[in-house]
């Protein structure tokens, strides 16, 4: 039985990080590990020891408030990174693109193949923080597991979209501001360091409509068990809501640049 088209894109990338798999993942748990140890345990003793903290974070600890959120915004933080720069080089630098269009490889499938080593680089960075949060006991919850395929779905659609920017760029100078205007602002504001709800009134429903919110509601709601069904539903929709445009992009912008 012949392999599917996108998985032999899967299969070069995955041939390349062979190269570096013991690094990545290495750092994969270290880096994790150190925002935990200061954020979530460090900066968690100080917001603990405040007697209005409780109310405001729902009646747990900043850690098990914090950590959750990590999960999805190490999925986008990861999706940033690997979708701007190194799809660009796949067209302009090293040509990896246009090498496999030779083939018998369509656009569409190209944009697949992407999409899931992305979606496996994600894995990676988010599992090392779900072995973090699984070895302390106050974030330790079998949440984690239906949390880590929520922050893929976030991470995604950040993949989707960011691939298809910088699929349609011919230089690389508009990206560091997508890294300052776009995921730093989401990263910061996005919910996961806060509740959304101590932000300005103004700015609340800009957040809510983030997919990043959304992703962090999820994993969140998962880990403390607090996530009804149709909640679910809602920020799953409106995830895939955001992903299949951009996926739409991908194609199209992945075609026009390999056929023109």
């Amino acid at each position: 039985m012949s392999t599917p088209a996108s998985v032999r894109v899967l299969e070069m990338q995955m041939l390349l990080l062979k190269r570096i798999w013991k690094t990545n993942l290495t750092l994969s748990f270290l880096q994790p590990l150190l925002f935990f140890l200061g954020m979530g345990l460090g900066v968690g003793s100080l917001v603990d020891g405040r007697s209005s903290s409780a109310a405001a974070l729902g009646d747990v600890s900043y850690a098990m408030f914090l950590g959750p959120g990590l999960l999805a915004t190490t999925a986008m933080l990861t999706a940033a990174g690997e979708s701007l720069w190194p799809v660009l080089g796949g067209f302009k630098w090293d040509g990896s693109f246009e090498a496999m269009a030779a083939t018998r490889l369509t656009a569409s499938q190209v944009v697949r193949g992407q999409f899931l080593w992305l979606a496996v680089r994600m894995g990676i960075a988010v599992g090392g923080v779900a072995v973090v949060l699984a070895v302390h006991p106050d974030t330790r919850s079998w949440g984690i597991l239906p949390a880590v395929p929520a922050a893929l779905l976030c991470g995604l659609v950040f993949t989707a979209w960011i691939t298809a920017w910088a699929a349609s760029r011919e230089y690389d100078t508009s990206f560091s501001n997508v890294q300052r205007l776009v995921i730093t602002p989401l990263f910061l504001f996005g919910g996961a360091f806060y509740p959304v709800d101590s932000l300005p009134e103004l700015l609340r429903p800009i957040a809510w409509v983030t997919p990043l919110w959304h992703g962090v509601e999820l994993c969140r709601g998962f880990t403390l068990h607090s996530l009804g069904a149709i909640e679910m539903l809602g920020h799953v929709g409106v995830l895939v809501a955001w992903l299949i445009p951009g996926w739409i992009l991908c194609d199209r912008f992945f075609a026009r640049r390999l056929y023109r």
